[in-house]
C-alpha cells in the first residue's frame, strides 16, 4: 500500500522523537542534575515540591560519592564520633534509622523462629542501608511509625543530631539555629516541623557523600553484601570501647534495665539475679568483629578502620585526621572548630551530663572516668567475661580496688592498629 508523503514525514518525525526522547533519558540517568536513586523527570514526577526543587542549585557536583558506615555499639562513643562526620558540609548525616526497623520487627505480630527472625531483620537492614546510601529516604516509609503521610513525618528517630536534616533545603529556617549546636537538640523539630522525606531526599543528592551511624548490626560480617555491592563505595569505621566503660555508660545512661547492675554498684553487693547476657554478647560481637577486620579478608580490603574511643579521646585531631584520610575526604575547617570546641568542655550544667546523646564534654577525662564510677567486683566480673576482648584491643586489667582508682596508670595500651590502606 502506497503511503502519502504526508504520512512518510509524520513517520519520520515520530522515530526521531523517540530517538531523542531514549538519548536524553540516558543523558539524564549517567550525568544529569538529577543524578542517582531519583530523576525528576520521571519518578517523581507528580511531586511539584520535587520537581521545583530540581535544579543546579540543591544537586551534587560531579565527584565520587563516598558511603561511610560508622559501626559500633551501644555507649561506645559512637555518638560524639559520629558528630565528627556530621561536620562536614559535603556529608549527609544520618543518626541510627535502623531504629525504625527494629521497632517495625519488635511491634510485628509475626511468630518466626528466632533465628528467621534474626536472617529477616539483618535482610531488612541492609535493604535500607542501601536506599539510604541511594539517597532514596521515601524507602524509611516501610518502618517508620505513625506512617508518613504525603511522604512527610513528626517521627523521623534522632533527626537533630543531623545538620542536614535541619537546614536548607529541607528546613529554610534553620541555617542560623544549626550552628549553634545546643545539647539539648530540641530546637530542630519546633523551628522546622515535620521531616519532609522528598526535600531530605534532596538535601542527601545534593551533599554528595552519605554517612550512617549504626549500633544495630551486630557484626562486620553481616555487612559483606554491601561492601561487595558495585553500586557502593562502603567505608567501615569500625568503633570499640573499653567494655567496663560501655557497662557503666549504660548503667547510667539506661538506669531502668539495669537496675540490679545500678544496685550491685551502690551496694556493694550482688543481687540473686543480674542479667550478664547483653555485655556477654557485646564483647562477644566486638571480638568477632575486630578479628575479621584485622584477619583482612579480600571483601573488607581498603574498606575497614578499627578505631579505639580512647584513642580518638586522647588525641582527638590526629584520630580525626585518620579517619577522614581513610574516607578519602579533606577534614574541613568546621570539622576542626567543633573538635576544639567539643573536646575540651568545662560541661557548666549538670543537665548536659545527664542528656543521653550528649556530645559536650572533656574527651580525655571522659575516656576513663568509669574507674571512679564502677565497683571493682563489678569490673572483676566484666574482665572475667570479656578476657578476649580485652585482651584483643589492648585494654589491661586491675587486680585491685585501688588499681582501679588510680588515674595516673592508664589502662589503655599503645596499640597500633593496620593502617587505613592496607
Amino acid at each position: 500500500m502506497e503511503c502519502s508523503w504526508k504520512t512518510v514525514l509524520l513517520l519520520v518525525c515520530a522515530s526521531l522523537g523517540v530517538q531523542y526522547t531514549a538519548i536524553r533519558t540516558l543523558r539524564d540517568s549517567l550525568s544529569g542534575p538529577c543524578q542517582g536513586a531519583y530523576h525528576c523527570q520521571t519518578r517523581h514526577h507528580r511531586d511539584s515540591r520535587w520537581r521545583a526543587l530540581c535544579d543546579d542549585s540543591w544537586m551534587p557536583v560531579e565527584s565520587p560519592r563516598k558511603h561511610i558506615l560508622l559501626f559500633a555499639t551501644t555507649r561506645s562513643g559512637s555518638s560524639f564520633t559520629g558528630q565528627l562526620l556530621n561536620q562536614h558540609p559535603g556529608i549527609f548525616y544520618v543518626f541510627e534509622p535502623l531504629y525504625h526497623v527494629q521497632q517495625a520487627f519488635t511491634n510485628s505480630s509475626s511468630r518466626l523462629r528466632r533465628s528467621l527472625d534474626r536472617r529477616a531483620l539483618l535482610g531488612a537492614y541492609r535493604d535500607l542501608l542501601l536506599n539510604l546510601y541511594t539517597c532514596d529516604l521515601h524507602f524509611m516509609e516501610n518502618y517508620i511509625r505513625p506512617e508518613p503521610q504525603d511522604h512527610v513525618t513528626s517521627s523521623f528517630f534522632r533527626r537533630s543530631s543531623s545538620h542536614a536534616l535541619c537546614s536548607p533545603p529541607v528546613c529554610l529556617e534553620g541555617g542560623d539555629a544549626a550552628a549553634s549546636d545546643p545539647p539539648d537538640e530540641t530546637w530542630c523539630p519546633k523551628k522546622c516541623g515535620a521531616l519532609n522525606l522528598t526535600l531530605a531526599s534532596v538535601s542527601c543528592l545534593s551533599r554528595g557523600h552519605v554517612a550512617i551511624k549504626t549500633v544495630r548490626v551486630p557484626e562486620v560480617g553481616d555487612l559483606r553484601t554491601l561492601t561487595e555491592d558495585p553500586r557502593l563505595d562502603l567505608k567501615i569505621i569500625h568503633l570499640v570501647r573499653d567494655p567496663r566503660a560501655i557497662l557503666a555508660s549504660r548503667i547510667m545512661a539506661f538506669s531502668d534495665q539495669f537496675r540490679a547492675w545500678k544496685i550491685w554498684n551502690a551496694t556493694g553487693r550482688q543481687p540473686r539475679y543480674v542479667d550478664l547476657s547483653q555485655i556477654t554478647s557485646t564483647c562477644k560481637d566486638m571480638v568477632a568483629s575486630a578479628e575479621t577486620g584485622l584477619q583482612r579478608p579480600a571483601w573488607l580490603r581498603g574498606r575497614y578502620l578499627l578505631v579505639r574511643y580512647e584513642d580518638l579521646a586522647f588525641n582527638p585531631k590526629d584520630k580525626a585526621t585518620e579517619i577522614y584520610r581513610f574516607v578519602g575526604l579533606e577534614m574541613e575547617h568546621r570539622v576542626r572548630m567543633w573538635i576544639a570546641k567539643n573536646t575540651n568542655s568545662n560541661v557548666s550544667s549538670p543537665s548536659e551530663w545527664n542528656y543521653r546523646y550528649s556530645t559536650t564534654r572533656d574527651s580525655r577525662a571522659t575516656a576513663e572516668s568509669w574507674r571512679l564510677r564502677l565497683g571493682f567486683d563489678i569490673v572483676r566480673t566484666v574482665q572475667n567475661l570479656c578476657n578476649d576482648t580485652l585482651a584483643l584491643l589492648g585494654y589491661k586489667q586491675v587486680h585491685s580496688a585501688a588499681e582501679l582508682r588510680n588515674l595516673s596508670y592508664s589502662l589503655v595500651e599503645h596499640r597500633t592498629f593496620q593502617p587505613a590502606t592496607w
